[in-house]
């Protein structure tokens, strides 16, 4: 089973691979972007923009796309589906700055997986996770705000995971497990 995941983070896509090979799927990367429009709302977003890479698909293929978000709730859900721009501009260090002081330290991490091929419509498939946001950087695996994000009660960031351990309990695995299911599904259908 073969799918092409449209993105230009390598990270997400070795995670992805990583979580999907257990499932049979063959993942192919295509690092030529699509639209990702402004909206408060990471379904919103991700549907768009598998849309929109299904108007330039030009195979058979089936495709996703994944939008992800650290949802923070002492800054009213900030920086959400706007994670990725304010990684760039402030990374782990301007969050812990904003949270100085703070002792509401609840986070989620929430991610959206959009599939669409020439012969269905788009779905959508989501994961959350909850934990804290801690008060300082810890660990080195993972990438973006894995190092400030404390997973459940488990005490330890996502940084401080192994990329087993993280794939094995993050927002992007639940919902490409919920995709991993559905795809499964839909190739039987197909045979």
């Amino acid at each position: 089973m073969n799918v092409v995941f449209v993105t230009g983070n390598r990270h997400k896509f070795h995670e992805a691979l990583h979580i999907l090979s257990a499932y049979g799927i063959h993942l192919h990367q295509d690092t030529k972007g699509y639209i990702e429009i402004q909206s408060d709302s990471i379904e919103e977003i991700v549907l768009f923009g598998i849309k929109e890479v299904m108007k330039r698909a030009r195979d058979k293929s089936a495709y996703i796309i994944e939008d992800a978000g650290l949802f923070i709730e002492a800054l009213d859900g900030f920086p959400g589906p706007y994670s990725s721009y304010v990684y760039r501009t402030i990374g782990n260090r301007g969050i812990l700055k904003l949270m100085e002081g703070v002792k509401n330290r609840r986070a989620k991490f929430v991610s959206c997986v959009g599939f669409c091929s020439k012969d269905s419509d788009p779905v959508l498939f989501k994961g959350e996770v909850y934990g804290n946001i801690s008060w300082f950087e810890r660990g080195s695996h993972g990438f973006g705000f894995d190092p400030i994000f404390e997973f459940g009660s488990t005490g330890k960031t996502f940084g401080e995971m192994t990329p087993d351990e993280k794939s094995a309990c993050s927002h992007r695995f639940i919902a490409l497990k919920k995709f991993a299911n559905f795809f499964m599904e839909y190739e039987k259908e197909r045979a």
